[in-house]
């Protein structure tokens, strides 16, 4: 089992450097241990003293350079990705709840944790997922603006001269990109509405080549599949009209209960600790529409053919509407081939909520909050190595010898809630 350990933070393997990374990572699966009942298998760690002294005074023993943390991150990646076989790659951020204002990055806006504005950190992370197994892949700390012309603030916590404000869709999109560096592709995109609201990170991902399936919210507007642009007659005085949609979109709300509940069929998308999981569903053919969505349109048809016919991209549009529910509960945009199976794009829609497990085993079970430090150098290296110990607590699951999911030591920290 060391092996193991090993193996996943060799990127920090350079003299009493290697030591002191390893007496973290043994020190965060301790304290995993600890909090899930099962310090036992973990027997074989040593030094145990140690790695809590390491713990005690801010998780963190040493902090290697940027390039080093970026190796280990890959050799995780590299080592985790043919092991879980991903069927998705999930995006999102999680926030730290802080106090004061030189922690690094900290600064008032809105805190998942806590469900309001608050004065916290946030960070965005993309993990390879499927609905058995799940293990962050690459993280990215949010510099809010107010960061980006504090350079007194900057110049305490370290943070790199190149690093400055970038929005959130940018990092997800920046770290769902670095691994193809890696040698690793991600089958598709999934997303909440935060990242799938933005029509630019869905562009984003399909200049990239990178199919998705990720939600919104009911007043996204959208044209139906079918929808034509046409284009006036030209006067003769001045500018060409432009190609447009002269019937105005609707709301995926609207035009989902259109429809009506006989459009939905039932969908069971996996077996859940309580029996199937399955409601009802609807998937159309559709245009987003919008102003930024013409603009992005048009802008990716000049570049490809150097004319724009007018035509907005066809995606489809999944609805869920359970069979209690008085009106539809959830809206997903798909860019994966219009004959994938409904089952299919339900499961893969689902699957986003993986990432929530992953969330509350690295802050509960492997202290991915517990950083003190104030530092980016050491913010990141924290965050490495607490990827490092998820990663060995997710190989162990997957073991052939490992115990079974209803031991102590797989079941969650806390209970899933259904997807």
């Amino acid at each position: 089992m060391a092996g193991n350990c090993g193996g996943s933070i060799q990127g920090v393997d350079h003299g009493p450097d290697e030591r002191s990374g390893r007496l973290a990572v043994h020190g965060h699966l301790r304290e995993a241990g600890e909090r899930l009942g099962v310090v036992g298998e973990f027997a074989w760690l040593r030094h145990l003293d140690l790695c809590r002294q390491g713990l005690h005074h801010g998780h963190v023993v040493v902090t290697p350079p940027a390039a080093t943390r970026c190796a280990a991150r890959r050799r995780i990646a590299q080592r985790m990705v043919p092991l879980i076989g991903p069927q998705a790659w999930a995006v999102d951020d999680v926030s730290f709840p802080k106090d004061g204002k030189m922690s690094v990055a900290v600064a008032h806006q809105y805190c998942g944790a806590l469900g309001k504005q608050a004065n916290c950190q946030v960070a965005v992370s993309v993990h390879a997922v499927t609905d058995a197994a799940s293990c962050p892949l690459q993280w990215r700390l949010f510099v809010p603006g107010e960061w980006a012309g504090d350079p007194d603030r900057r110049h305490k916590v370290q943070i790199p001269e190149e690093v400055g404000h970038r929005e959130k869709w940018r990092l997800a999109l920046d770290i769902v990109e670095e691994p193809a560096g890696w040698g690793l592709v991600p089958p598709v995109v999934v997303a909440d509405a935060g990242y799938g609201q933005n029509g630019d990170f869905r562009a984003g991902l399909t200049d990239r080549g990178i199919a998705y399936v990720v939600a919104l919210r009911s007043d996204v507007t959208v044209h139906p599949h079918d929808a034509q642009p046409t284009t006036p007659a030209w006067s003769g005085n001045g500018r060409k009209p432009q190609p447009r949609y002269r019937d105005k979109p609707s709301s995926v709300a609207a035009l989902v209960t259109s429809h009506g509940r006989q459009a939905f069929t039932d969908v069971t998308w996996r077996e859940g600790s309580r029996g199937p999981m399955r409601s009802r569903f609807l998937a159309l053919r559709v245009r987003p529409a919008g102003v930024r969505a013409r603009r992005l349109a048009q802008a990716a048809a000049l570049a490809r053919h150097d004319r724009w016919d007018g035509v907005l991209p066809e995606v489809t549009l999944l609805a869920e509407w359970p069979e209690e529910a008085r009106e539809p509960t959830g809206y997903w945009l798909s860019s994966l081939p219009e004959g994938t199976p409904p089952d299919e794009l339900v499961r893969l829609a689902k699957i986003r909520r993986r990432i929530e497990h992953d969330y509350r085993e690295l802050k509960h079970g492997l202290g991915l909050d517990h950083f003190e430090g104030r530092s980016w150098t050491g913010w990141h290296h924290h965050v490495t190595l607490v990827t490092a110990a998820h990663a060995f607590l997710t190989e162990q699951r997957l073991s052939p010898k490992a115990r079974t999911p209803a031991s102590r030591s797989t079941r969650s920290l806390m209970p899933s809630r259904p997807c």
